[in-house]
């Protein structure tokens, strides 16, 4: 498919050449022409100087034949003007934009513009390093109700199904990495020694969940 991006920086010059090794046409939008350096010599797409909210400009990018539209410039407001005019004028579906403040990618979230808050995603990839593990949640959504963490499990679990155990943590399992491979659950899956176990929770309820895991099962009546 053809795929229009504002912004050669780093992000977008890898984007459009991991797009273009996956089949795709691309075009790639930036105010500076000395960006489009950053894109390698074989770079087949388009090259568009200008800006990425302004229709001749999108038009030459081939924005009216385009099925994705990605906003990866360094200002939030260009992203956001630019991923609403794909979006509103020319009926692009599926628009992302990258955003710095996480407080206005909630708003455009509910808005129906998927975002990237790059601030608080890069923040929470340190704090997974930094602090022990299933203190950080490896993703949460935009307003930040419901997350996906690893959680420790107590060896005295192994042997129970993982349905079972989601009823006792009243939240659901997500997935298992087992050896370095991704599990999906089915009714049947049951812990195993070194399983690591991805719960998906509402944030309130996260260290509830993680307390109740870390420690052996109590007995029920």
């Amino acid at each position: 498919m053809h795929i229009v991006i504002m912004g050669c920086g780093r992000v977008g010059s890898t984007l459009a050449h991991i797009l273009e090794d996956n089949g795709h046409s691309i075009a790639i939008i930036d105010r500076d022409p000395q960006a489009f350096r950053r894109l390698r010599a074989g770079f087949r797409g388009r090259r568009v100087t200008g800006i990425g909210f302004d229709r001749d400009v999108l038009t030459e990018a081939g924005i009216e034949s385009a099925s994705a539209y990605v906003a990866v410039s360094s200002g939030d407001n260009s992203n956001i003007i630019s991923a609403r005019v794909a979006r509103e004028t020319f009926g692009i579906d599926n628009v992302v934009a990258r955003i710095y403040d996480p407080r206005r990618a909630e708003v455009y979230q509910r808005l129906g513009i998927p975002t990237v808050a790059t601030v608080r995603w890069t923040a929470d990839q340190i704090l997974r390093r930094l602090l022990p593990e299933g203190t950080e949640p490896l993703w949460r959504d935009p307003t930040g109700t419901v997350v996906l963490a690893e959680v420790t499990v107590n060896p005295a679990w192994i042997g129970t199904r993982v349905v079972d155990l989601e009823d006792r943590a009243r939240a659901r399992a997500a997935f298992i990495n087992r050896m370095g491979e991704a599990v999906v659950i089915t009714g049947s899956t049951v812990v195993q020694e070194g399983d690591v176990l991805h719960m998906i929770a509402a944030e309130r309820d996260m260290d509830r969940v993680n307390k109740l895991l870390a420690a052996a099962p109590e007995e029920e009546d």
